[in-house]
């Protein structure tokens, strides 16, 4: 069997159906790779059974965090937030031989390569702001006018920075300086939970919601860096869309309520390599 590039996000495996579902995933080959673009789940109990079966599994596991991820939870003792939370989550990967943004990026030389795999933590800064807000602060008075608030306002704690747009700051201009420092030549394939422009958020059913989908800052970064494919989730709204060349993959399962509303089953995990394979048709967003 030819190794193959997957990708899949947001298995939210506290829904039982979605654990049913991650508990059938098979690779085609024994060389197959898996990137998990976020959202497993919230508990890091349930992130860690999801992520050392699909270890077991797969040749390569590659993870970046969501936002159900980072999200502070009461229930678990020590309840981690923040910063804490994000590198509890990473040692874990690493105790069962997962990739991180914090790692080396790896080198994919199967069909379509040589491409460089780039797991990335970027979070986002609200700036993506509602339709008729000129900043922040309106931007979120016209959501929750619209009854559109994230969970995030309540459960993702930036500690030890003072917002959530302090952290996304500091991750993108970190991100962005490995990202300069690359062989200019080598082909990336750029993952995060995010997505990395704000045209993936204009067929949302709530524009409003958009301002927790990502950050202006990397707009860009799909053209300034030779990418081949940008890898995102987060929307629930699985499909190929292209950007100035680009191919960008929303590659997310969802909540049940919402691929079982789908003419289809759900395509999980999707193909991001070798590009010729074929993708599941545009999905809009059931809730």
């Amino acid at each position: 069997m030819t190794p193959t590039l997957l990708a899949t996000s947001d298995l939210h495996v506290g829904r039982r159906e979605n654990r049913a579902i991650v508990e059938g995933l098979r690779p085609g080959s024994d060389e197959d790779w898996l990137i998990v673009a976020g959202d497993v789940g919230e508990r890091v109990d349930d992130i860690g059974w999801a992520l050392e079966l699909l270890a077991q599994r797969f040749a390569t596991v590659i993870w970046v965090p969501g936002n159900h991820e980072l999200w502070t939870s009461r229930a678990e003792q020590p309840p981690h937030r923040g910063v804490a939370r994000y590198r509890h989550l990473v040692e874990l990967c690493r105790g069962l031989g997962v990739l991180t943004p914090e790692d080396e990026y790896q080198r994919w030389s199967g069909p379509d390569g040589p491409a460089l795999v780039v797991p990335m933590f970027l979070l986002y800064d609200y700036s993506f702001l509602a339709p008729g807000a000129s900043n922040r602060q309106r931007s979120l008075e016209i959501a929750r006018a619209a009854g559109i608030v994230c969970s995030d306002e309540f459960l993702l704690d930036p500690d030890p920075y003072p917002t959530r747009e302090d952290w996304c700051w500091a991750r993108v201009a970190e991100t962005e300086k490995r990202l300069a420092a690359l062989d200019p030549e080598l082909p990336l394939v750029l993952v995060n939970h995010w997505p990395l422009s704000r045209e993936p958020t204009r067929v949302l059913r709530h524009p409003e919601f958009a301002q927790w989908c990502g950050t202006e800052l990397t707009a860009d970064w799909h053209t300034r860096f030779r990418t081949a494919v940008s890898v995102y989730g987060h929307l629930h709204i699985p499909r190929t869309t292209w950007q100035d060349g680009v191919r960008f993959e929303e590659v997310s399962l969802g909540y049940p309520r919402e691929w079982r509303n789908r003419k289809r089953s759900p395509v999980v995990p999707r193909t991001i390599l070798p590009a010729a394979a074929p993708q599941a048709p545009p999905v809009r967003r059931s809730s």
